[in-house]
């Protein structure tokens, strides 16, 4: 029979072991993804990579510019986040404080669920209808555009927002209810005044997150997005943001050519954008910890 210090002392070496392995997936990751996107940046210049208008891989000569896609990428995520902030911080707070708790067992996980549906789901709705819903209601060419991307994205990333905000509402003691309440506050000023802005920092990086899922998502974008190259003049034309440009192309591009490199290049700089939202949801989720936990 084996005691329980030595059970324990296995169960640590796993634990370590599964640690340390996911350390090592991420930096060879890193490497690989830096070691295949650092060439395009010694060709043509990171400046001009990163705001030249022009996007033309295949011509002769192939034209690497970026912003395009990069500013295709910032317009669906904007317009998404316009979507997704109101109706997620509101739903935190009515799931937390105004819905009945036997309701509330039973609609968070619902939200939650919808986390798991995978994105081609939501692509197939967005192209069936959606699309030609938008196509028809303002008299496009096609239905395929930022707009109809930015609407998919909010709602992908509903469930992220709503569900972390809510836990960090629902984080706030009991207390700074009740003593707002004592003194005469009604329920509408407890939540607008006590409890929302001591749960600003969790709600920010329910935010911060809800954005890292939008940016980053690939497939979705792809399906109905419209797949245009353009630098974007309107919410209501067809754009190709990063990430769809790395699915759509990273297929076409002979290894170890400029094409090549320069998806990888792109993937560098979605990579940093993303580690930065993330240090920053990090940031906001200590600040919160340390405003109500007290830790």
């Amino acid at each position: 029979m084996i005691d329980w210090k030595t059970k324990e002392k296995i169960v640590k070496k796993v634990l370590y072991i599964f640690a340390l392995s996911s350390i090592i997936f991420l930096t060879g990751i890193v490497i690989v993804l830096f070691n295949e996107g650092l060439p395009i940046f010694k060709e043509i210049g990171i400046f001009d990579f990163i705001f030249g208008k022009e996007w033309y891989p295949t011509y002769d000569p192939p034209s690497f510019g970026i912003l395009p896609l990069l500013l295709a990428s910032v317009v669906v995520t904007l317009g998404a986040m316009i979507i997704s902030i109101p109706i997620g911080v509101s739903s935190a707070i009515f799931i937390s404080y105004i819905l009945p708790k036997r309701f509330k067992i039973i609609v968070k996980p619902l939200i939650e669920l919808l986390a798991g549906v995978p994105s081609v789901i939501y692509g197939l709705f967005g192209m069936k209808i959606l699309g030609p819903f938008l196509r028809e209601s303002f008299g496009l060419p096609t239905g395929l555009t930022a707009l109809t991307a930015s609407i998919m994205l909010g709602i992908m990333a509903l469930p992220t927002i709503v569900s972390l905000a809510e836990d960090a509402i629902t984080s706030v003691p009991k207390s700074f209810r009740d003593a707002s309440l004592a003194l005469g506050g009604t329920k509408w000023e407890t939540i607008s005044r006590i409890i929302v802005p001591t749960a600003t920092s969790g709600i920010v990086t329910a935010i911060i997150l809800g954005i890292g899922r939008a940016i980053g998502e690939t497939m979705t974008v792809l399906m109905v997005a419209g797949g245009a190259a353009m630098i974007p003049k309107s919410i209501l034309k067809p754009v190709r943001p990063m990430t769809a440009s790395i699915a759509a192309e990273m297929g076409e591009a002979p290894v170890g050519s400029a094409h090549y490199h320069a998806l990888f290049g792109i993937a560098i700089i979605l990579f940093v954008i993303t580690l930065f939202f993330n240090i920053l949801a990090d940031i906001a989720s200590e600040r919160f910890k340390k405003k109500v936990v007290g830790k």
